[in-house]
């Protein structure tokens, strides 16, 4: 390892460290105020959290891997239009908001809870299992991004990487439940925000970048193998189809994505949901455009680096184009978004286990705080491991994701807002629709491809809502009556 590598693997390896010691911390605190610790404390946070920390735990649960080393990487492909996979999660996150306080008031902690209340066991048990292999390929994500830092910054094998990465995400997460996550949070989202920022604008100044101006024009010059240019400064290269498919997509998935759900049933009140959901929308719109643009440097001032894809072109680019300590702060930054993702998705995959699996079917419904808290831990190692497999196995990082969000989010989202919002609904339909919502997203990625590269929850999710509706009125012409609606109580 050269210098720069050498000072930037102390200060990752320092962060890491201090995420490790936040988490004991918040578990010594935890402990010495209560010697019974309840498992909706250590997984939900004793649904405590204002606007603003929500704020933090949304934005980082969400900007993981994709939203940093993927967009960066995929300024090949698309240019500074690839900033729209994060400026659809702002999009999105405003939206869901106008729904957010139903989760807080919801007598429940997980996705497969609220459909449960609806549309009875079988649509409670399909959602689960679909929900925790969604999340075991989301974690294989963060595994992969954070593994790829330090795979480029200390020459360690990519596969020595990502268990390294793996162990320490498991043990901070483990150690201090949904707490540590939230607390950590914090200081992830300045890490990710005032860190990418302050090295994005190091970058732009380096003499071989030139500036802003200077770097634009080396991009306009750029031209693909075939002599085509590559329009690498357009925002709209990768197509209103696209676009559009990503603001669907996204809007679909966080009220059916259990790390976004529990952060929402977590918070204190309705209105801080509300707001704090709206905060995140608003921080992800104004942050998208900071890795786009670290990505196009790298291709357009790195030699070589234009003629194919390149999966590490952020790190890269940040070890190339900025001094030691900041190179480690900013890869520390990535660290911090692929690890706050990765923790949000054990949480969740442990919540959803208890709640939804272990709790109801395995322990015969009699709630134990003690060996649920044992159960979700073990959880969380179990996820992680299978994470670190799907690491192992597959690195295209936006292909997992989007086929993670897929299958967790086609078939439950109609479901979901029709058992809010749609008082015909039959449990038959509500079924249905899930199964076959499922069934077609799959279909559309691994039979079809994504074809037009549009996400395959919007024809699962059209053909989801055709399902419920037509499902549910034939099955009242034939006599059966329809679902009584969730008691979502009062704030």
């Amino acid at each position: 390892m050269n210098n720069t590598q050498i000072i930037a693997l102390v200060v990752i390896l320092l962060y890491m460290t201090l995420t490790v010691i936040i988490g004991l911390l918040v578990k010594h605190n935890q402990d010495k105020k209560s010697k019974m610790k309840s498992n909706d404390d250590f997984l939900m946070a004793s649904k405590s959290i204002g606007p603003f920390v929500l704020a933090g735990t949304l934005f980082a649960a969400n900007t993981g891997g994709a939203s940093t080393t993927g967009v960066a990487s995929n300024v090949f492909f698309y240019g500074l239009s690839s900033a729209w996979y994060v400026i659809a999660a702002g999009v999105a996150f405003v939206l869901v908001s106008f729904i957010a306080p139903y989760f807080r008031r919801a007598a429940a902690n997980t996705v497969p809870q609220i459909i449960n209340m609806r549309y009875g066991k079988s649509s409670h048990i399909f959602t689960a299992i679909t929900s925790i292999s969604a999340l075991f390929m989301a974690t294989g994500v963060q595994i992969i991004a954070t593994a790829t830092i330090i795979n480029v910054v200390t020459g360690f094998s990519f596969q020595l990487a990502a268990i390294i990465s793996t162990v320490v995400i498991i043990i901070y997460t483990m150690v201090g439940g949904y707490k540590a996550v939230t607390s950590v949070n914090l200081l992830h989202v300045i890490m990710i925000t005032v860190g990418m920022t302050i090295a994005l604008f190091i970058m732009l100044n380096n003499n071989a970048v030139g500036g802003i101006s200077a770097l634009f024009a080396k991009a306009e010059q750029m031209k693909a193998s075939d002599g085509t240019p590559m329009n690498l400064t357009s925002m709209i290269k990768i197509g209103f189809p696209v676009i559009f498919g990503y603001v669907i997509m996204l809007s679909m998935t966080f009220p059916t994505g259990q790390e976004i759900v529990q952060t929402y049933c977590s918070a204190k009140d309705g209105k801080s949901a509300k707001v704090g959901s709206i905060i995140a929308g608003l921080l992800s719109a104004v942050y998208a455009i900071v890795p786009a643009m670290v990505g196009l440097i790298a291709y357009v001032c790195i030699d070589g680096y234009i003629d194919q894809y390149q999966s590490n072109a952020l790190a890269q680019a940040t070890l190339t184009f900025t001094p030691p300590v900041i190179a480690g702060l900013v890869l520390s930054s990535i660290v911090a978004a692929t690890m706050s993702s990765a923790s949000g998705n054990m949480i969740g995959t442990a919540t959803m286990f208890t709640n939804d699996i272990f709790t109801p079917y395995i322990n015969n419904g009699m709630k134990d705080d003690k060996k649920e808290i044992w159960i979700s831990r073990i959880a969380m190692v179990v996820v992680g491991l299978v994470g670190l497999i799907i690491a192992l196995v597959s690195k295209n990082i936006i292909f997992i994701m989007m086929g993670a969000f897929a299958l967790r989010s086609a078939g439950p989202f109609a479901a979901f807002i029709c058992g809010i919002f749609y008082k015909n609904v039959t449990e038959r339909g509500g079924f249905i629709s899930i199964v076959m919502g499922t069934v077609v997203a799959a279909i559309w990625i691994y039979g079809f491809g994504t074809p037009w590269g549009i996400s395959a929850i919007v024809p699962g999710g059209a053909v989801a809502f055709i399902c419920i509706f037509v499902v549910s009125i034939i099955d009242r012409k034939m006599g059966a009556t329809a679902l009584p609606p969730i008691d979502f109580g009062k704030e």
